[in-house]
């Protein structure tokens, strides 16, 4: 395992545990090197293939790093660790090969994200919606976000009320 702080091949296992889920194994590292700490996961390969069925009809391949990237993206800037992001990641495999066999449809993993993430963070969840989504205008973004609003009750500043 290469260390990511100085790119040494000298590590040693601190800790190892189940993941959330148990879908995987979190190991805790130390770089004998540089002494710097830092958390790997392994997860298994499953010899079933899950394959995603997009919008235009095509099939693709499940990809775990694509997954990964749209929920970075959604929690750019935002009060979410990576451990939060691979604990949503992990839930979502979870939740797929428990569910479906072969086939799945990228409608129904965005799904399964935006109601993790719903969770997890509004800001997050509404960005990563308007993709999901697909929000043709403006009036679709506040209607979701009027939607969130409403389902948290969060009262608006200096005027004393309930948002809506």
């Amino acid at each position: 395992m290469l260390c990511p702080f100085c790119s040494a091949n000298d590590d040693k296992v601190v800790d190892s545990r189940a993941a959330e889920g148990g879908s995987a194994i979190r190991r805790r590292r130390q770089c004998l090197k540089c002494n710097r700490r830092f958390t790997t996961y392994e997860h298994i390969e499953d010899n079933v293939k899950l394959t995603v069925v997009k919008r235009d009809g095509s099939r693709v391949p499940y990809d775990r790093n694509r997954v990964i990237g749209g929920i970075e993206k959604a929690c750019y800037k935002r009060p979410v660790s990576p451990e939060q992001i691979q604990e949503v990641v992990d839930f979502v495999e979870e939740e797929l090969f428990k569910q479906h066999e072969r086939e799945v449809d990228s409608y129904e993993i965005g799904r399964v994200i935006a109601e993790r993430l719903k969770r997890l963070d509004q800001v997050a969840y509404v960005r990563f919606a308007s993709v999901y989504k697909q929000f043709r205008d403006l009036d679709d973004f506040l209607d979701e976000v009027r939607e969130v609003l409403a389902q948290t009750q969060v009262e608006v500043p200096g005027q004393g009320r309930l948002f809506p």
